[in-house]
């Protein structure tokens, strides 16, 4: 790969020559069609065509992944061979285009009557296309100075009951959630701007009790307000937020769209939170979707700072090495020189027993720990469910068993009696 190209890896299957498919590939996103027309010169080609780069024969298949009307017309019947394709893009056919961008990598590929299955799995960036977007805000560092958290996991919970409250309510169960000790409190993500709590009144209610903490302790808790909506309606929202002194917004990303994310991106330097609710629709069949590194990469360039990857042993469909190679995506530099790293955020079915999993995985605990059931059911209450968790992390940190450090500590002796049944 050179500075002026860029790179998609794809899992293809097809009953035809794998590798004359990837060339069909090349040359449906980039200046060819099915077949050459007046325009298409020897320059031009040179010039904008992308080129296949490696074509990785894999195993076959009986029966096909997914229908496909051209094929059948045709008469083309199996066996479905299965490929591993790298295609490079000209960097000058996208220009700081993020839409583009993303068009020219999946796009219409997944209609293309020569496959069966076809699945975007990687996109590697030079680091002078990679400058042209922008860089996270806050990113893990900032992060981590907005919450005051030097070092292990930020501890964090979601709003529940996640619709239904008032701003009133909402203010107080913050509130209490800040007591326990918790660095970091998200909305979820079906609630946003409801008619029984608009922004309008929650966001003010809320940092109102954050500020009478930080009065309190000194510790400011960082809260991810939900600002999921129209792009102008989300800067308002943004705004906001900071003048009530928040540090943290978030926002559905599939629903939002890159535009609306790279909008707000430019008007604001809170920490965005990105949430990927609906990434299993393009994402959960083998040969069909977006793989996360891709899908990750993209949102990278559009100025996230945070983004979901699940949880270790969670309660999603995801395997846990999905979750762990997510994570670890989020902490890998997109490019050699770019400081573009993000906060990868476990959440789902979290509690302090998936600690030594999460850190055996991954190995360090730049990570948002986010539990709900976890803090808010722990026998002892909140307080008690948000130390047991601290008290995990700072075990396996540690060196030492958790079951061991349960000995010493009655919260996380609790959590494993009370939680570990209900897992087993």
């Amino acid at each position: 790969m050179t500075n002026n190209r860029f790179e998609a890896s794809y899992l293809i299957e097809t009953p035809l020559d794998p590798r004359k498919v990837a060339e069909v590939m090349a040359g449906e996103q980039s200046c060819g069609t099915f077949t050459r027309v007046a325009g298409e010169t020897d320059a031009l080609r040179e010039r904008a065509r992308a080129v296949v780069t490696n074509v990785a024969v894999l195993e076959t298949a009986d029966e096909p992944s997914l229908p496909n009307a051209w094929l059948a017309r045709k008469g083309v019947a199996g066996p479905w061979r299965r490929a591993r394709v790298t295609i490079s893009f000209p960097v000058d056919n996208v220009g700081a285009n993020l839409a583009t961008l993303a068009s020219i990598v999946a796009g219409n590929l997944y209609d293309l009557g020569e496959v069966t299955g076809l699945r975007l799995d990687t996109i590697t960036l030079p680091w002078s296309f990679r400058r042209r977007f922008p860089m996270p805000a806050q990113g893990i560092a900032g992060t981590r100075r907005l919450a005051g958290v030097a070092s292990g996991p930020l501890v964090g919970s979601i709003i529940k009951p996640n619709v239904g409250l008032s701003a009133d309510e909402t203010a107080e169960l913050v509130a209490g959630l800040c007591e326990a000790g918790l660095d970091f409190i998200k909305d979820d993500e079906i609630c946003a701007d409801p008619v029984h709590a608009p922004l309008a009144q929650r966001v003010p209610a809320v940092m109102a009790a954050v500020r009478r903490h930080q009065d309190k302790t000194g510790k400011a808790v960082m809260i991810a307000f939900n600002i999921t909506d129209e792009t102008d309606a989300m800067r308002r929202h943004a705004d906001l937020v900071a003048r009530e002194g928040g540090t943290c917004v978030m926002a559905s990303l599939n629903w939002c769209g890159f535009s609306a994310i790279e909008t707000l991106r430019r008007s604001t330097d809170l920490a965005l939170h990105g949430h990927r609710n609906g990434y299993g629709a393009i994402s959960r069949h083998p040969l069909l979707g977006i793989s996360f590194q891709a899908y990750q990469t993209l949102w990278r360039l559009a100025g996230v700072d945070h983004m979901h990857v699940h949880g270790v042993q969670g309660k999603f469909a995801q395997e846990d090495e999905e979750v762990v190679s997510s994570a670890r995506d989020c902490v890998t530099p997109l490019t050699d020189g770019a400081d573009d790293r993000v906060m990868p955020a476990f959440s789902s079915g979290q509690w302090a027993g998936t600690a030594q999993p999460t850190f055996d995985a991954i190995g360090h605990a730049d990570l948002l720990f986010m539990a709900g059931g976890g803090i808010l059911a722990h026998p002892g209450g909140p307080a008690a469910g948000v130390a047991s968790i601290r008290q995990a992390w700072e075990a396996v940190a540690g060196g030492v068993p958790v079951a061991e450090a349960a000995q010493q500590h009655p919260e996380l002796k609790q959590a494993l009696a009370f939680f570990g049944a209900a897992a087993g």
